[in-house]
């Protein structure tokens, strides 16, 4: 350790002796990063942990949070927020005059509310053992991420983190009732979802450690699961198959789990369990020797292969591609699902295929998440991209991404977290290094140097077909570089809320936002006057000066509707918004379908961003929050994309939530709403309700 660490150790101990510190080197590399497969190829190459924390410390209550974040801004100390390390966006990359904060001793369930049904439990709670516990209550948060075995509650809320069942239960953020969090000016605030006021939620779930150390999470729960139905389809072509799940959803169907597997993956997931593929590659890993050079043999022309493999021909010897679905509830609710699926999904082409495939994916649904490093042993790469795009765009940006990818490494994809108005895909791709780099590099920086190119062609390619450069896995700093193309001002808005919430910018600096990443100006979503229809999407861009029932009148000639109570006398779309959009149906009642995809607006400085439309984004704080209920504080709304509903379409509605929709300001989110105006917005402070 370097004098630099050891005096920050020394101090540390100082100011908090009772609180759990260590200095070990072992503690010190494995705080030096998160599971960004960047690194794996580090680690391969002989340098581990170059980013190693001079302190790691374990808090283990909100007031030491509180404490160690008002010594850190004294001292100008940056602090790294740790959950379980599982993240794979580079978001842990410290140094050693930097102290990281591992929350895992914060790990209390503070308060079983079962009449609302809630839950308030600490950041550091770990994924499996909340599940059991809510399980022996008779209930379930419904969010099982991949990483479920390995990460916790608060870097769920950082990372806008996905779960597997996300088709009935929604994201984390279609979770969260209220946070408690410390602020960078080691202010302890509990921010509490609402409707026709500001919330500031949605500013911090995402935000990945930069604005607070979230300590705990109120969430919204549902009744325990008492029975599951199963079905899964063959089709000839993967937009065939992703055409039946948009069907699905825009009927209003909400299964739990509904996968699309491109030709490629569903060849994979038909030949067997996974734990037969596992024990192939850890025997190959063993072998060695010809297993590795026939891998790095077969990857050194990945476009060759691709080209192979997507043809027609070649698609249907693998068998075509594959939906599966698992719907979760009780009685025979769940068969019900499953028989409404198959009339819908059969009218579409698909060919039933019976209960096994998507009984086989429920029995291994977390097994994927540990076969990576067999691949990195043998000189190879591997990683995952997950990208989303609404219905309309989803064709464009699979086939933007796929080419991009394609070109360097072999690539699959299957799609999954499906909603009204849009979809996930998620990418999976092998690598190895460019032949024409390996003499003048070596193998593994000529690996490093393919890697970080695919990346960043594939980025390019998913801005450029108009999708979201992430859906659940964040940004951190894999995909800061390019977070400017898709945000534009947006990306300076950003710079402004972290200077509101942290204003001496010590947590998690770097991190999200490039150092020196200046925004490009992406044009508007929608500039055209009028409203237009995204019928495939189920979207309308609707202008902000229009009134909300010359609005309505126009989708109702469409056969279409907003859904919404109509107001005497009619605001414009952009007064009716920044009201919170009254008379609206609650958002607890659908957690899967969102008021509105997109904006385009003008911040009280002149500004203009715009937010592309989209199912769901995992790119920083939902900037959406400046402008829904937000009494036009901080801009308004010049068009908006909102979602529209089929006339007389019955929707669905979750199990009864009760909590209060419009809680008032706290003292703590009238200071954070000031500080924003002051830093970003060109609005002026108020003392009183926006």
């Amino acid at each position: 350790m370097t004098a630099t660490g050891s005096l920050l150790a020394r101090d540390l101990a100082q100011a908090f002796p009772a609180m759990r510190t260590s200095v070990d080197e072992a503690d010190r590399v494995a705080y030096a990063r998160d599971l960004w497969p960047r690194h794996h190829m580090d680690v391969r190459a002989g340098s581990p942990a170059e980013h190693r924390p001079g302190v790691v410390v374990w808090p283990e209550r909100t007031e030491d949070v509180a404490a160690l974040v008002r010594w850190a801004k004294e001292r100008g100390v940056a602090l790294v927020p740790f959950g379980a390390g599982s993240g794979v966006c580079g978001g842990v990359m410290p140094r050693e005059d930097v102290v990281v904060v591992d929350l895992k001793r914060m790990e209390r369930i503070r308060k079983l509310d079962a009449t609302a049904p809630l839950v308030d439990v600490e950041a550091g709670h770990m994924g499996v053992p909340l599940e059991q516990a809510l399980d022996r209550a008779g209930f379930t948060l419904g969010h099982f991420p991949s990483s479920i075995l390995c990460s916790t509650v608060g870097g769920w809320v950082a990372a806008r983190s996905a779960g597997q069942c996300s088709g009935a239960y929604g994201k984390i953020e279609d979770m969260v009732a209220a946070l408690e969090c410390v602020t960078g000016r080691g202010d302890v605030v509990t921010l509490r979802r609402r409707t026709s006021a500001p919330d500031l939620v949605p500013l911090v779930v995402g935000s990945e450690g930069t604005m607070a150390i979230v300590t705990s999470a109120t969430l919204r729960l549902h009744p325990r699961p008492a029975s599951r139905g199963f079905g899964s389809w063959s089709f000839r072509s993967t937009q065939h198959a992703w055409e039946a799940m948009r069907a699905m959803f825009q009927a209003g169907l909400r299964p739990a789990v509904a996968r699309v597997y491109d030709p490629v993956d569903a060849m994979l997931a038909r030949q067997g369990s996974v734990k037969r593929r596992e024990g192939t590659a850890r025997k190959s890993a063993r072998s060695g020797g010809w297993s590795g050079n026939a891998l790095r043999g077969i990857l050194r022309r990945p476009g060759a292969l691709n080209a192979l493999i997507n043809t027609r021909v070649a698609e249907r010897a693998m068998g075509g591609a594959m939906l599966v679905v698992v719907f979760e509830g009780e009685g025979d609710a769940t068969s019900r699902g499953v028989q409404d699926a198959r009339r819908i999904v059969e009218a579409t082409g698909g060919s039933w295929d019976g209960e096994a495939a998507a009984r086989r994916w429920l029995a291994h649904r977390y097994s994927v998440s540990y076969r990576q490093a067999p691949v990195f042993a043998q000189g190879a790469f591997v990683d995952t991209m997950e990208v989303a795009a609404t219905w309309s765009r989803l064709g464009a940006l699979y086939d933007a991404v796929r080419a991009a990818l394609g070109r360097n490494v072999f690539v699959m994809a299957h799609f999954s977290h499906a909603y009204p108005d849009g979809c996930c895909i998620y990418f999976s791709f092998a690598g190895g290094a460019d032949p024409g780099l390996v003499r003048e590099l070596g193998w593994d920086a000529a690996c490093e140097a393919t890697y970080d190119r695919t990346w960043k062609a594939a980025l390019a390619a998913a801005v450029e077909a108009g999708g979201t450069l992430s859906h659940h896995h964040g940004v951190g700093r894999s995909k800061a570089p390019r977070l400017g193309a898709e945000l534009g001002h947006g990306l300076d808005v950003v710079r402004s809320l972290m200077r509101a919430f942290d204003p001496a910018g010590i947590l998690n600096p770097g991190n999200l936002v490039a150092d020196g990443e200046g925004p490009s100006a992406p044009s508007q979503s929608s500039p055209a006057p009028g409203s237009t229809v995204d019928r495939d999407s189920l979207l309308a861009s609707i202008d902000g000066a229009r009134k909300l029932d010359d609005a309505e009148r126009e989708l109702r000639v469409q056969g279409l509707t907003l859904d919404a109570g109509i107001l005497s006398p009619a605001p414009t779309l952009a007064e009716w918004l920044a009201r919170g959009a009254p008379g609206a149906r609650d958002r607890w009642l659908d957690p899967v379908d969102q008021l509105l995809a997109g904006l385009d607006a003008t911040l009280k400085d002149g500004r203009k961003i715009a937010i592309r439309p989209a199912p769901r984004r995992a790119v920083g704080p939902d900037l959406t929050a400046l402008f829904v209920g937000a009494g036009e504080r901080f801009g308004r709304v010049d068009r908006a994309w909102m979602r529209v509903h089929a006339l007389g379409a019955t929707r669905p509605t979750a199990p009864a939530f009760a909590c209060d929709r419009d809680p008032p300001l706290s003292a703590g989110e009238r200071a954070l709403l000031d500080a924003i105006s002051r830093e970003g917005t060109g609005a002026t402070p108020s003392a009183g309700r926006p």
